[in-house]
């Protein structure tokens, strides 16, 4: 419900009747967001461990809603002006005790009020400049976080670009010393199949010579009974002649 004060300036309210909680526990509550701003208030209220916080949120929220909806006020610019509960109904019971005595039971209820209004102009302006100031402050904290996680990175980047070249270093040698170790197995082995030729060269020219021999042979035992073939058919040929 909207209304305009003594002052001249409209403000909403909003009220919730005969709620079955004692005006003494929600005093306390409604001291802690009397003269905030709403969503201040709405977020105290969100933090209060207090049983009959959420249910003095819901009329804040109500309140809030009917400034938005009916007068076309921004939520944002509103503040708590007025924060109340009053007693209201309180129903009277009896609880037995002992020796056949009873004892008065109370349980009591209350009305809770929650009033807003517009701030001033100097208020929403000091509001948006604290809005303002704390939004660069958070800019400021994520650029500064912002750099200093790659300074970190580089630092770290260049503790293991440095593990890196030692370990590439290493590997090198060992490349190196496994060259020189695959250039000297050439040569040995080169070596080695050398003198493993010539043995077997060797055992090749065994046979090879002995066969060139027998050879030598054969061929000398023909010419020889050619040779003698042949002397003899001069020396018969000689005799003939003689003969005749």
């Amino acid at each position: 419900m909207a209304y305009i004060d003594t002052a001249g300036r409209l403000s909403v309210r909003s009220v919730l009747r005969y709620q079955g909680v004692s005006a003494f526990k929600v005093r306390p509550v409604l001291d802690l967001i009397r003269g905030k701003d709403a969503e201040e208030a709405a977020a105290i209220l969100r933090a209060c461990p207090r049983g009959c916080a959420p249910l003095v949120g819901k009329v804040l929220a109500a309140a809030a809603a009917n400034a938005e909806n009916n007068e076309g006020m921004n939520p944002e610019e509103l503040y708590v002006v007025a924060a109340y509960a009053d007693e209201a109904n309180t129903a009277k019971r009896w609880r037995p005790r002992a020796r056949g005595r009873a004892t008065r039971i109370r349980k009591r209820s209350c009305h809770i009020t929650i009033v807003l209004e517009r701030m001033s102009e100097e208020d929403i302006h000091r509001k948006a400049q604290r809005h303002a100031g704390g939004a660069s402050a958070r800019r400021s904290r994520r650029v500064a976080a912002s750099r200093l996680l790659p300074r970190r990175g580089r630092e770290r980047g260049g503790e293991s670009m440095e593990a890196a070249t030692e370990a590439g270093a290493t590997e090198a040698g060992a490349t190196e010393a496994g060259a020189t170790e695959d250039a000297a197995t050439p040569e040995a082995a080169t070596e080695a199949g050398a003198t493993e030729e010539d043995p077997g060269a060797g055992r090749e020219a065994g046979p090879s010579a002995e066969t060139d021999a027998e050879t030598d042979a054969e061929t000398g035992a023909e010419t020889d009974a050619s040779e003698g073939a042949e002397t003899d058919a001069e020396t018969d040929a000689g005799d003939e002649g003689s003969d005749a």
